[in-house]
């Protein structure tokens, strides 16, 4: 329970249905650092626990936070020193809520987890299925292609049927003291952070050219490592004209390049290689052709799948895809259905 309305909802219902439910709630962030508003974990655990009496269940406090630093936090920096653009909901579900927490759960005696998340768990017949949730502006699955089938079995996502007008409703009818707290926003657990300050707390600056496709410089930036695939904002450059987008990234040269209008679609691409694999069910025949995320916010894309002999994944897009960028994930569904992902290791 993070003190936010879909947890707080789904622990509701929960209850409502007749489960002996206990709330949870983890201390992951407390300190204080440049480009990281303080996290109001203080805040967010008093909500909580309003909830908890306003339920009439008990609420536990967890605290993960030496665990998040070396889990999440220090793959966040390590990525962002590679070059790479990570993505740390997708490390915290897979570390710390749907392994540590769980483990503690289930350690506690508990049959099952529960979270707020728009995801839904179908049982089929050889297993669990993960699918995306109803509403399709909320849905999360995105960021669980990493759970398996024994942790499906052990996870609840009560609200994933629902979407958030409705959440909202339910609040208000369970009399629940959170039921107008706004959306949380920013990194899991982490709050809201100002990037390139946070970074600058591990990566030192080292300017180098931003330059375009032609090598005509245009400006100068801090260090690749604060800049990722398809960024627009903090670049500085250009003025009334079409914005500039960052299309690729030297490491060794120090180089940022960018480019607008039509000589964006010089930098589109139709094939990426996956690595990191994981699969909700059994591996999966090949080819297999699917609908894949390259990032969240993307539309469905028409794609096929094809295993190499490197054991990694040949991604072959119907249309050229713009901004796929190496440490995001890709994910791969079938209509509702999410059926497995990696991560970006390679564009083109």
């Amino acid at each position: 329970m993070s003190g936010g309305v879909d947890s707080s909802v789904a622990a509701a219902l929960l209850a409502n249905r007749g489960f002996d439910c206990t709330g949870a709630f983890f201390i992951t962030w407390t300190e204080t650092l440049p480009g990281v508003s303080v996290c109001p974990w203080e805040q967010d655990v008093f909500d909580a626990r309003q909830v908890c009496n306003r339920l009439g269940i008990p609420l536990y406090t967890f605290n993960f936070e030496r665990e998040y630093k070396q889990r999440v936090i220090e793959y966040f920096f390590r990525e962002y020193q590679g070059g790479r653009t990570p993505n740390p909901d997708i490390m915290c579900n897979r570390e710390i809520k749907f392994n540590l927490f769980l483990k503690k759960a289930r350690a506690l005696g508990f049959e099952y987890i529960a979270t707020g998340h728009y995801a839904r768990v179908k049982k089929i017949q050889r297993g669990y299925a993960l699918h995306k949730g109803k509403d399709t502006n909320k849905d999360q699955s995105y960021f669980l292609y990493t759970l398996q089938q024994q942790q499906l079995q052990q996870t609840l996502f009560p609200i994933g049927g629902l979407v958030k007008p409705k959440v909202r409703q339910l609040a208000k009818k369970f009399k629940l003291p959170n039921a107008e707290k706004k959306d949380s926003q920013g990194i899991c657990f982490l709050g809201k952070v100002k990037l390139r300050d946070f970074l600058k707390t591990r990566i030192p600056v080292q300017v180098g050219k931003i330059v375009d496709a032609g090598g005509k410089i245009l400006g100068e930036h801090e260090g690749t490592a604060f800049y990722t695939i398809g960024q627009r904002h903090g670049l500085k450059i250009g003025g009334a004209g079409e914005p500039y987008y960052v299309v690729a990234k030297d490491t060794a040269t120090n180089t940022v390049v960018v480019s607008n209008g039509h000589a964006m679609n010089d930098f589109s691409v139709t094939h990426i290689k996956i690595g990191q694999i994981s699969w909700v069910d059994k591996i999966p025949r090949f080819p297999l052709h699917v609908k894949v995320k390259i990032r969240y916010r993307q539309p469905d894309q028409a794609a096929e799948l094809r295993l190499d002999s490197t054991g990694r994944l040949s991604v072959n897009f119907r249309v050229p895809q713009r901004a796929a960028t190496p440490g995001q994930s890709a994910v791969f569904y079938q209509g509702t259905q999410l059926l497995g992902g990696g991560v970006i290791d390679q564009i083109g």
